[in-house]
């Protein structure tokens, strides 16, 4: 990473939605270089230059430059005006990929987000619509950001799609709140949903009852809810998946594991495998999973010039957090001190001082 040039400087597509998110949140142009140089398809990839269409089309002002070759991107953020749009998502990513930068920048907007994606609606690799819904929005709701709603519309399964989804933000706030969580998850329940499209009815029964037995031996309650979809709103192919999440009585957040059935895998095979992974994530996780960490972090790094503090897991700081923390000290020139917990000893109590960011957007509104 460099700024000799004017630009901070990234390599790599590794973070490449991040990058941009947290440029357009500082205000600071990026350049981004050597994107997959050394691959057999170099370059960005069609749903990299979809998301880069869409953050173009919910700020206003932003300059966006792509090379001859694809491997380097440019770009100078603009004012974040949100908006009522629809947005066409490529069938390589699900609508998730989308829609989780949006969530970050969607609150610090000129006006309220109105979109529409269109598309596959879960895969293996991007997040889905119930990890957003349930493990992602209750993060925002603690910032302070409380009116942010998923409905699904319509469900779409690899690999044909033929989903629609509408995130819809009414909460547009100057900055986040402080936060301070340093005790763990007391979990009261675990919930979930089974869905399926265009399968046989059966199939939502078994994901449930496979994931029940596992969870059985835990000796919390178990409720997991069947989402059955049929005709036109059940997209173009069949799939079904399933997701857990845990319910705690003091603490907001959930802990939340997802996956979705491939060729040649059994509705009990996918929900025993996410009930286990379910079990890992808590008892790996300090007061969020990994996979919401990020934006618990972003959201604490952006909020009001005072000191935030959240509990991790030590084995929760892997190589692409170290990553992603560099990436916050080259763009916001902050960073996360960890200290190790006196009443946890494998833990870390993640501490920052926010940088007193305000929603320029929200004031020239």
């Amino acid at each position: 990473m460099s700024t000799k040039t004017g630009f901070i400087t990234f390599q790599g597509h590794q973070n490449f939605r991040l990058r941009l998110v947290m440029a357009t949140l500082a205000g600071k142009p990026i350049k981004i270089e050597k994107i997959r140089s050394t691959d057999l398809n170099p370059g960005i990839q069609d749903y990299e230059v979809s998301f880069l269409r869409l953050l173009e089309t919910v700020t206003n002002g932003s300059v966006i430059e792509i090379s001859y070759t694809g491997t380097t991107v440019t770009y100078r953020p603009g004012l974040i005006i949100g908006g009522s749009f629809t947005h066409n998502c490529p069938t390589s990513k699900p609508v998730g990929y989308f829609i989780e930068p949006m969530l970050y920048l969607a609150p610090f907007s000129k006006k309220k987000f109105s979109l529409v994606f269109k598309g596959i609606t879960a895969s293996k690799e991007d997040c889905g619509l119930e990890f957003i819904k349930w493990g992602l929005i209750p993060v925002l709701e603690k910032f302070g950001i409380r009116e942010v709603e998923l409905h699904i519309l319509k469900r779409g399964s690899p690999p044909g799609g033929g989903g629609e989804v509408h995130l819809l933000v009414n909460s547009l706030i100057p900055q986040p709140i402080t936060v301070h969580v340093l005790d763990y998850q007391k979990i009261s329940a675990i919930r979930g949903v089974a869905y399926c499209t265009r399968v046989s009815p059966s199939v939502v029964n078994r994901l449930v009852d496979s994931a029940r037995a596992v969870l059985r031996k835990t000796g919390v309650e178990v409720n997991i809810a069947t989402d059955l979809w049929r005709g036109e709103n059940a997209g173009k192919s069949p799939g079904f998946g399933i997701t857990l999440f845990t319910e705690s009585k003091k603490i907001p957040f959930r802990y939340v594991v997802e996956d979705i059935g491939i060729g040649g895998e059994t509705p009990e095979d996918v929900a025993a495998r996410v009930a286990l992974e379910l079990l890992e994530q808590i008892q790996a996780s300090g007061c969020l999973g990994r996979n919401q960490l990020t934006m618990a972090f972003t959201l604490m790094v952006i909020g009001k010039e005072d000191i935030g503090r959240l509990i991790v897991k030590k084995s929760q700081i892997d190589k692409d957090l170290v990553v992603y923390l560099r990436d916050i000290k080259a763009i916001f020139d902050t960073e996360f001190y960890f200290k190790e917990d006196d009443q946890y000893p494998d833990s870390y109590i993640a501490t920052v001082k926010g940088i007193g960011f305000t929603n320029a957007s929200k004031k020239i509104a």
